[in-house]
């Protein structure tokens, strides 16, 4: 008679989700660099008691998403200036690869979804809406990653996301700074549409160095107020 093994999956930990729960506000912005972090209303918020939710935030604080302090509790992790030089460049790489293949792997149909965001992303820009213009920012730049077919690489780019994000919420663009953006969007698209995908990763790293030197002007001028 044949037998076969039988693996036990385990559940998923209620901190663990709390975990997850967090991590997705650290990406809308609804928790921003700085912020002190009310347990009472995560609480209420996920109808929880205190025990998860303290072992939640034990796990965003060894991802260096939070900060712990005794007597003064929970906040959200600023990034210094050296981070975002050593996070950024990864970045950087990572997308300038899932670019390049997804410019080798996407259909038709592929390329016109990203080009119809892309074109819905001007109108968000054009109405002076940075919060829309966000949502479908991250949306395109997750598409080359959809596109790529690489499901390591997708991964490693959304365990760097988290990180990056909380450090991008902070940044807020200057009208100069938002037409660079939306001009290397609008490279990003010509490359793609001519399935170039040297030309589009290489737009895709200096995208983020771009946004690198944002973050950099946005640190300066917080430690400037803060002074």
């Amino acid at each position: 008679m044949a037998t076969s093994d039988t693996a036990i999956i385990p559940r998923r930990s209620l901190h663990d989700e709390l975990a997850a729960q967090l991590r997705d506000m650290l990406m809308r912005g609804d928790l921003k660099a700085g912020d002190k972090i009310s347990e009472q209303a995560l609480c209420q918020r996920f109808g929880v008691s205190r025990t998860p939710l303290r072992e939640a935030l034990k796990v965003l604080a060894n991802e260096g998403l939070v900060i712990l302090s005794p007597n003064r509790g929970a906040s959200v992790a600023r990034v210094s200036p050296d981070e975002v030089d050593e996070l950024f460049p990864i970045m950087g790489a990572m997308e300038a690869l899932a670019g390049e293949a997804a410019c080798a792997r996407a259909s038709e149909s592929d390329i016109a979804a990203v080009q119809a965001l892309h074109d819905q992303m001007l109108v968000h820009y054009r109405a002076s809406d940075p919060a829309a213009y966000l949502r479908l920012n991250r949306r395109i730049h997750e598409a080359f990653f959809d596109m790529a077919g690489n499901t390591a690489l997708t991964q490693l780019y959304q365990t760097l996301m988290v990180r990056i994000h909380a450090v991008r919420f902070v940044a807020q663009k200057s009208s100069d700074r938002w037409r660079e953006a939306v001009e290397d969007h609008e490279e990003m698209m010509a490359a793609l549409r001519a399935r170039d995908g040297a030309r589009l990763g290489a737009i895709l790293k200096l995208h983020l160095r771009h946004k690198a030197a944002m973050v950099h002007e946005s640190l300066e001028d917080l430690a400037r107020a803060a002074e």
